[in-house]
């Protein structure tokens, strides 16, 4: 699969350089997001079980945050195993939907420059050491297909951003 079923976006072909540049513009999208949809509709919770733009942006902030910590690691380590992010858990624990959209807008700015950044420094051996990444599944996974899956979850929860926004 190239394309994704749902937001349409197509991860799968990006080559290393473009990955780093498809981040620092989708985290710029949800910066701009937070900046300018008002706060009562980036807290509402307007799908069933879902949760509000904001807290997918705040999602977003520490999937780059994580992402960044596996390539570090697996730079550092043969094959680690990568811990999960307990997304629904640390959503509740940092209280996701009270934080200040003006201040995720700037650590998901910091945490996209900081992980594109340890992308760009990679060389082809780099690129492609391995990591035990914990999801859907344990697999090894590359530090090409961990750049290239952090684009699509960027471009995804954008999308699910602006479908709960659009239906508030």
């Amino acid at each position: 699969m190239a394309r994704c079923e749902e937001c349409s976006y197509d991860f799968e072909s990006l080559d290393r350089d473009e990955i780093s540049r498809e981040v620092l513009s989708l985290a710029d999208e949800h910066r701009i997001m937070l900046a300018f949809v008002p706060l009562g509709r980036l807290r509402a919770h307007s799908r069933p079980a879902s949760w509000s733009a904001l807290e997918y942006a705040c999602h977003v902030r520490d999937i780059l945050r994580f992402q960044r910590g596996r390539v570090a690691l697996a730079q550092a380590e043969d094959t680690p195993r990568f811990v999960s992010m307990d997304r629904d858990q640390r959503a509740a624990a940092e209280r996701y939907n009270d934080q200040d959209p003006a201040v995720v807008a700037l650590q998901i700015t910091a945490a996209a420059c900081e992980f594109a950044t340890a992308l760009r420094v990679l060389d082809d051996d780099g690129w492609l050491r391995r990591g035990i990444y914990p999801w859907p599944a344990p697999q090894a996974r590359t530090v090409e297909w961990i750049g290239r899956r952090t684009a699509h979850e960027l471009a995804h929860h954008l999308f699910d951003e602006r479908r709960l926004l659009n239906s508030s």
